[in-house]
C-alpha cells in the first residue's frame, strides 16, 4: 500500500505535466504558428492566453465541483476532456479553432488540477510524506513549464506545429489505464453544493480584466473595465450570501494560506514573463532554432528542481518565511542580471538557473502552505485557490508583459529614412519586410533588447517587493498543520 501512493503521485503527475507543458508549449511554437495559420497579433496572444484565462476562471467551480461529485472522477473527466481537444488544437485550420481548442483543453485542465491536488491531500494522511509529494507535485509544474518550449522546438524541427498538442494524446491515455489501479475510491459529497453562477462571474470578471490589459480601442476599454468590476463584486456579494460558496474568504484569515496563494500568484507571473519574453527574444534577435531557445530556458527547470525537492523534504526545519521571502529575492536578484546581461551568453545561462533555484522552494512550499493549512474537507476549496494563483500568475504575465513589451518596442524602434513603417510594429514584421536590410534589422533588434531589459526589470522588481511583502506577512508564522486553520463553519 505505501508504494501504491507513490505511483499515485506518479499518475497525477502526469496529468500535471501536460497542463503545465500546455501553459508554455507554444512560446517557442508560436511564431511558426502565426505563420502557418495567419494569425495576426492579436490572434497570436489570445492563442495563448485563451488557456489560462479560461482555465483560471473555471478553477473555483471545478474545485467544488470535485468535492461534490468526487475527486476521482474529475481527473478521468478532465483526462478525455484533454484528450479530445488535444486533437482537435493539432488539426485546427485557422486561428479561430485554435482558439477554441485551446479554451476546451483549460475545462479539462480545470477538472483535473483541483483533483491532482486534492488526491494527494487525501492519499497522503502523514503530514512529511505529504509534504515531500507536494513537493514532487510542485517540482512537476515547474519542469512542466520549462521543458513546454524544449519539447515544442524538438518537435517543430521534424514535424508540423500540430505535434505540440498531439503529444498529449499518448501521455493521457497511459495515465487513464492507471488511475482504476492507484487512485483511491470515488468519495463524492452530495451534500456539497455547486455554483455555476459564481463560476461564470469569475470567468467575466477576468475576460474583462484581460481585456482591459490589452485592448486600446476606448470603447472596449470602457466595456472591459465595467465587465471586470460588475462581475468582480456580483462574485464576492454570491459569496458571501450562498450557503455553499467557491470561495470561503474566511480562510485568507490563515497568514500562511494567504502568503502561500500570494507567493503562488507572484511565482508563476515572474516564471512565466521570463519564459516569455527570452523565448521571444533569442529566437527573433539572436537567430535561436526553436529547440536551441526552449534547452536555454530549460535552465530555469536546472536549478528549480532540486530546490523545490530540498525545500520540500526540509520546511519542517527551515520554516515557509525562510523558503518564500528568500526565494523571491533570489529570483528578483537573478532577474535583474539577466536583464544586463544579454552580451554575456554565461551571465545570461547563470541568471536563468538562480531564478529557478529561488522560484523552486517558493512554488514547492507556497503549495504546501495552501493545502495543508485546511482541513481535509476543504480539500478541494483549498486545490483551487492554488491553482487559481498560479493560473492567475501566468495570465497576468502574458497579458501585462506580453504587451508592456510590444508597446515598448514600437515607441522606442527609430527606422532609417525611407523604411517600410510597418517595420515598426514588431519585430517578426521587420524580419519578415526588411530582408537583408541591415540598418532596419539593427534599428528593430535594437529597440526589443531596450524593452526586453526594462520589462525584465519590471519582473525583478516585482519579485523583490513580493520578497519584503512576504516577510512582513510572515513574520509570526512559520510552518502550520493544517489542525491550526479555524473553521469557518461550513
Amino acid at each position: 500500500m505505501h508504494s501504491r501512493r507513490w505511483l499515485l503521485l506518479t499518475t497525477v503527475s502526469m496529468g500535471l505535466l501536460l497542463i503545465t507543458l500546455d501553459n508554455s508549449i507554444l512560446y517557442t511554437a508560436l511564431p511558426t504558428l502565426t505563420a502557418d495559420l495567419g494569425a495576426s497579433a492579436t490572434e497570436s496572444l489570445w492563442i495563448i492566453n485563451a488557456y489560462p484565462l479560461v482555465m483560471a476562471g473555471l478553477l473555483l467551480g471545478a474545485g467544488t465541483l470535485g468535492d461534490r461529485v468526487g475527486h476521482r472522477r474529475m481527473f478521468v473527466v478532465g483526462l478525455c476532456l484533454f484528450g479530445a481537444a488535444s486533437l482537435g488544437a493539432a488539426f485546427a485550420p485557422g486561428p479561430e479553432v485554435l482558439i477554441a481548442a485551446r479554451g476546451i483543453l483549460a475545462v479539462g485542465a480545470a477538472a483535473m488540477m483541483p483533483a491532482t491536488l486534492a488526491l494527494i491531500r487525501v492519499g497522503f494522511t502523514d503530514a512529511q510524506e505529504r509534504n515531500i509529494a507536494i513537493a514532487v507535485w510542485g517540482s512537476v509544474s515547474v519542469v512542466g513549464m520549462a521543458l513546454g518550449p524544449i519539447i515544442s522546438g524538438a518537435l517543430l524541427s521534424s514535424f508540423w506545429w500540430g505535434s505540440v498538442f498531439l503529444i498529449n494524446v499518448p501521455v493521457i491515455a497511459v495515465a487513464l489505464i492507471a488511475v482504476p489501479l492507484v487512485a483511491p475510491p470515488n468519495d463524492p459529497d452530495p451534500s456539497r453544493e455547486w455554483d455555476l453562477p459564481s463560476s461564470v462571474l469569475a470567468l467575466l470578471t477576468l475576460v474583462g480584466l484581460v481585456l482591459l490589459i490589452k485592448e486600446r480601442s476606448g470603447e472596449i476599454v470602457i466595456a472591459a473595465a465595467i465587465l471586470a468590476v460588475l462581475g468582480g463584486v456580483l462574485f464576492v456579494r454570491r459569496q458571501r450570501t450562498i450557503a455553499h460558496p467557491l470561495l470561503e474568504f474566511g480562510i485568507f484569515r490563515h497568514a500562511a494560506f494567504a502568503a502561500g496563494a500570494l507567493a503562488a500568484t507572484l511565482s508563476m507571473f515572474v516564471v512565466a514573463g521570463v519564459q516569455l519574453i527570452t523565448t521571444q527574444r533569442f529566437q527573433l534577435v539572436a537567430g535561436y532554432t526553436p529547440l536551441q531557445a526552449g534547452l536555454l530556458i530549460a535552465a530555469l527547470a536546472l536549478g528549480s528542481l532540486p530546490t523545490a525537492l530540498l525545500s520540500g523534504a526540509y520546511l519542517h526545519v527551515i520554516g515557509l518565511r525562510l523558503l518564500i521571502a528568500g526565494g523571491l529575492a533570489v529570483a528578483g536578484v537573478s532577474t535583474a542580471v539577466l536583464a544586463l546581461s544579454l552580451g554575456s551568453f554565461a551571465l545570461v545561462l547563470g541568471s536563468l538557473v538562480g531564478i529557478g533555484v529561488g522560484l523552486g522552494a517558493v512554488m514547492a512550499v507556497a503549495s504546501t502552505a495552501i493545502v495543508g493549512n485546511v482541513p481535509p474537507r476543504r480539500a478541494g476549496m483549498a486545490s483551487s485557490v492554488e491553482e487559481v494563483s498560479y493560473e492567475f500568475g501566468s495570465l497576468i504575465a502574458v497579458a501585462v508583459l506580453g504587451t508592456m513589451i510590444g508597446s515598448l518596442y514600437t515607441s522606442r524602434v527609430v527606422l532609417p529614412e525611407g523604411a517600410d513603417a510597418a517595420s515598426a510594429g514588431s519585430v517578426a514584421t521587420a524580419l519578415e519586410i526588411a530582408g537583408n536590410d541591415l540598418a532596419v534589422l539593427e534599428a528593430a533588434f535594437t529597440a526589443y533588447d531596450e524593452s526586453y531589459r526594462i520589462v525584465a526589470l519590471v519582473i525583478a522588481a516585482s519579485a523583490l517587493v513580493a520578497a519584503g511583502t512576504m516577510a512582513r506577512m510572515l513574520q509570526r508564522h512559520g510552518w502550520r498543520s493544517a489542525s491550526t486553520l479555524p473553521d469557518t463553519g461550513h
